[in-house]
């Protein structure tokens, strides 16, 4: 077990989708040990009741907790929106979500005040972003809306050609962004459809990925705490999954952007 600034740090999301946050945390804390956690035998979280997100995401964190990490990322957008205050009230150490670093990212970056976030029906429905880009700049306009078929496409690699087009152009078509200059993408999956959605809403829209807002929290907070790791050393990279790992390491491959280096399986003993 290591300790202090030598600890990992953990994150865990719903499957595949967390590996485009864990790569900007890689990127922007190459220093720093990571353990992953993706609940694969229970994805979709977008689908699943508050209560339920709650259960599966403090189960999560608990087996995160055995490889004694000094922070935790909650990288799902879904349990960021739920289940961030349960964490947050049993974890004995700092927890990150996705949401309001995004949300933050967004308000800095708009310029006329027009906001609009996409994501998981689960996401949307909490009301959690809107509720988190109304406490960054209060007289924000924000619109919303859930855009469920960019995960499969995302997790199968259509991520161009006519299919996600035509996906993109049904969402976020119409007056749906009526002069939004700042599209939050609100669920992991999306950054990788950023090329075909940023040609959907055009050039003028300003596209915020949560995964690097969330990575510059975590460098604010590990600086805070001085949990920051200052010295080179053996950096671990350990990926936990609740199902098989074939197609997680398959597909993980595609949202990390470089191969996986294998997963073990474990058993969360949750329903």
């Amino acid at each position: 077990m290591r300790h202090g600034r030598h600890a990992a740090i953990g994150v865990f999301d719903s499957g595949v989708g967390g590996l485009t946050v864990l790569k900007a945390l890689m990127e922007r804390l190459p220093l720093e040990s990571t353990v992953y956690l993706g609940d694969t035998a229970r994805v979709p979280y977008g689908t699943k009741s508050g209560e339920v997100v709650t259960r599966y995401s403090l189960a999560n964190a608990q087996a995160l907790l055995e490889y004694d990490i000094k922070a935790l990322v909650v990288a799902c957008n879904t349990a960021s929106a739920v289940a961030l205050p349960a964490l947050e009230a049993q974890l004995p150490i700092p927890v990150i979500g996705v949401i309001v670093p995004g949300a933050q990212a967004a308000a800095k970056a708009t310029r006329n005040g027009k906001v609009a976030v996409i994501g998981t029906p689960g996401t949307i429905a909490s009301g959690a972003y809107q509720a988190a880009l109304a406490a960054a700049a209060p007289s924000m306009e924000v619109h919303a809306r859930a855009c469920p078929l960019f995960v499969p496409l995302a997790e199968e690699g259509w991520t161009e050609g006519a299919v996600p087009q035509l996906v993109a152009e049904k969402y976020l078509g119409g007056d749906f962004l009526g002069g939004v200059d700042t599209l939050v993408l609100g669920c992991t999956h999306y950054p990788l459809l950023a090329q075909i959605i940023q040609g959907v809403v055009g050039p003028k829209v300003t596209l915020v990925d949560s995964a690097k807002a969330t990575a510059e929290r975590l460098v604010e907070v590990l600086r805070e705490r001085e949990l920051t790791r200052l010295e080179r050393g053996a950096v671990e990279r350990h990926y936990l999954v609740t199902d098989t790992p074939a197609r997680f390491l398959e597909v993980g491959a595609r949202f990390l952007g470089r191969p996986l280096s294998g997963a073990r399986q474990i058993d969360l003993h949750v329903k």
